[in-house]
C-alpha cells in the first residue's frame, strides 16, 4: 500500500489500482493494458456502459477488435459483437487511449438501441436501397416540367 507524499487523507491507497473507491478492471495482453471505469449496468437499454483507458507504450493504437476481444474475455462475453467501442482519443505524447465502450445483453438489444451509424461501422446494417440523392432530385425537377398523367410516367419510366 503506498501513499501519495501530499495527500491530506493518510489512510487512503494512491496507486495504478486505486480509482477512490470505484472498481478498476485490468487485463493485460500483447503489448497493451486496458482498465475500465465508470462502469455502470444499464438494464432499461440491455448493456453495460464504461470509459476504457487503454495503456499501450509500445503501440501507436490499438485495433477496436483487439480491444473488443480482450474485453469479451474479461467480462466473460459470450459474442464479442455485442462489445461497443467508440469515441477512442490518444492522448497527446501517444502511449494512452481513452474511449467509452458498450457491452450489450445480446444481439437483439444492440440492434434496437444502438444509431444506425454504429451499426454500419461494426458492418451489422446494410445501406439503404433505391436510387441516390441525385437522381432523387432529376427525377423531381423533370416531374416539375409536365402536367398532370406525365408526372407519373416521367417518374415511373427513369427508375
Amino acid at each position: 500500500e503506498l501513499l501519495h507524499p501530499h495527500s491530506h487523507f493518510g489512510s487512503r491507497p494512491f496507486g495504478p489500482d486505486s480509482c477512490g473507491g470505484v472498481e478498476v478492471l485490468l487485463a493485460t495482453m500483447g503489448d497493451f493494458t486496458i482498465r475500465t471505469r465508470k462502469f455502470k449496468q444499464n438494464p432499461l437499454l440491455g448493456r453495460k456502459q464504461f470509459v476504457c483507458d487503454v495503456v499501450h507504450p509500445s503501440l501507436a493504437n490499438v485495433s477496436k477488435k483487439d480491444l473488443a476481444t480482450k474485453l469479451a474475455s474479461m467480462y466473460k462475453v459470450h459474442d464479442p459483437q455485442c462489445i461497443q467501442l467508440f469515441g477512442f482519443k490518444t492522448q497527446f505524447g501517444g502511449g494512452r487511449s481513452t474511449g467509452f465502450g458498450l457491452i450489450y445483453d445480446n444481439l437483439e438489444k444492440l440492434k434496437k438501441f444502438e444509431p444506425h451509424y454504429r451499426l454500419k461501422r461494426a458492418g451489422m446494417a446494410s445501406d439503404k436501397a433505391g436510387p441516390g440523392r441525385r437522381a432523387k432530385k432529376d427525377i423531381k425537377n423533370r416531374r416539375k416540367k409536365v402536367r398532370g398523367k406525365e408526372k407519373a410516367k416521367v417518374a415511373g419510366s427513369k427508375k
